[in-house]
């Protein structure tokens, strides 16, 4: 979650703060930039391998899911524009001190969960990229073992804590870049499907093809595949956060919000119906599956010697708002005393919590290094969300009885209810046990955190661990 940025002197806290920098436009393409990316470039080839053929499908319930928790958002955020997003909507509706300090520190972890995915994607659309190049020199093709992958991973991860530190314009200025280059590259796959079925290249036949394991019903795959597409339609959440980052808020995050998704739901079942008509479902790969779809559509064309690029500026942008999102969430819980104070610490000219960016990055990194498989980062974000928007929906309804001065968008009751039946669903056991296993570590840490906080103020300062003001969660 972003910074608060109207604090008045008498706050007990003497550390800058942040800018408001956003408009539409910028918001936008944030909301594009976030949604669009590593999920669609990293994970169409294991929801294919979940349901053969009918690839599209998850997507699109993905994308109604993803829709209707978006209107509990805008709900609430629209009725209470504050920096807190989901942690203030539990708070309110809730009252429990704890569970809102949950609810913050699971999705500061679904953010980082999700630049680890982009990282591992990034090295993997690194090495091909260095094939290419290879390639042009007439050498011989180089497969990188694991080790260089990881590290390749790693060292992507530290540039991106480097641009955070720079700070929130520059991050959402290079993200304007970043979301044209992603978007290209989906508009690229799309083009590479229409043009190799003008060749007679595609075979639209395999589109409405369900090709399960022996072992799953057609039920259970859709329902594992829809767990895992959820990971490519997160990121609207995270424009919620940016609330007090932004211009008007309560007028533009309505239509903005709306479009953005609109528009990458749009995207993505094109996408993959072009990817399951050029390709078959078991022979997409893992790392890069879209740089696999344009080599088979476009064999005469020069197109997948660029490909790689675009993929990595792509998962890039992915990593960059992730990244930028976790690191202000922990700054905000710090500024509220329930994590260490440590990491509320802001670098003085660039206006950054810089403390917050070093730990975030060293628990992405740990990922990145004991966790291989994209599906399982991927898989881990999309549960720890869906967690989250099952409680936003539900505290959608339970904030009726609030009455608020002011207009503000509001959604259906039966979308609201929907959307929390539909996300709690979705957290059943339709995936690898090991996405529960991570997230449970991540849950911990922050558990542990909160424990040596409350000591700390016990036993130094006689005082309670709380949040004070949850509208200051930043």
């Amino acid at each position: 979650m972003s910074a608060s940025l109207h604090e008045t002197e008498e706050t007990t806290d003497d550390q800058p703060e942040l800018k408001r920098v956003i408009g539409p436009k910028l918001l936008l393409l944030f909301i594009v930039g976030d949604i669009l990316g590593t999920g669609i470039y990293a994970v169409t080839g294991n929801v294919a391998q979940e349901v053969g053929g009918a690839v599209w499908l998850p997507f699109l319930i993905a994308f109604a899911v993803a829709t209707l928790t978006a209107c509990s958002y805008l709900e609430l955020v629209t009725k209470y524009p504050q920096a807190a997003g989901a942690a203030l909507y539990t708070h309110k509706a809730f009252g429990l001190h704890f569970l809102t300090f949950l609810v913050c520190f699971v999705v500061m972890s679904s953010g980082i969960t999700s630049a680890s995915t982009a990282a591992r994607a990034f090295a993997a659309n690194f090495e091909a990229m260095i094939n290419v190049i290879v390639g042009w020199f007439g050498g011989t093709t180089y497969e990188a073992p694991d080790l260089v992958i990881t590290l390749m991973a790693i060292g992507f991860i530290l540039l991106i804590a480097v641009i955070n530190l720079r700070g929130v314009a520059e991050g959402v200025h290079t993200n304007i870049v970043l979301t044209c280059v992603e978007l290209s590259g989906l508009v690229l796959v799309i083009f590479v499907g229409v043009y190799a079925m003008s060749q007679g290249r595609a075979d639209f036949s395999r589109v409405v093809m369900f090709d399960t394991a022996e072992d799953k019903s057609i039920f259970v795959a859709v329902n594992t595949a829809t767990a895992l597409a959820f990971f490519a339609m997160v990121g609207f959440e995270d424009s919620v956060n940016m609330a007090e980052e932004t211009k008007n808020p309560e007028k533009i995050f309505p239509k903005i919000m709306l479009s953005g998704i609109g528009i990458t739901g749009l995207i993505y079942v094109l996408v993959s119906i072009s990817t399951i008509a050029l390709v078959p479902a078991g022979e997409l790969s893992e790392g890069a599956p879209l740089l696999t779809v344009v080599r088979v559509g476009a064999p005469d064309l020069p197109i997948d010697q660029i490909f790689p690029l675009i993929s990595m500026m792509a998962v890039a942008n992915s990593a960059l708002i992730n990244m930028m999102m976790a690191s202000r969430l922990l700054y905000g819980m710090a500024r509220q005393r329930v994590l260490p104070g440590v990491l509320k610490r802001v670098l003085p000219g660039r206006r950054t919590p810089w403390v917050a960016i070093l730990f975030t990055t060293v628990l992405a990194v740990l990922l990145i290094t004991f966790v291989s498989r994209i599906s399982n980062l991927g898989g881990t974000t999309s549960l720890m969300l869906l967690a989250v928007f099952t409680i936003v929906n539900v505290a959608c309804l339970v904030l009726r009885r609030d009455k608020v001065d002011r207009s503000h968008f509001k959604t259906p009751t039966v979308l609201a209810v929907l959307g929390a039946v539909s996300c709690a669903f979705l957290l059943g056991p339709w995936r690898d046990v090991s996405q529960y296993v991570i997230a449970l570590i991540l849950l911990g840490v922050g558990v542990v955190l909160w424990a040596i906080t409350w000591f700390i103020n016990r036993a130094l300062y006689a005082r309670r661990t709380y949040l004070k003001d949850p509208t200051e969660l930043e």
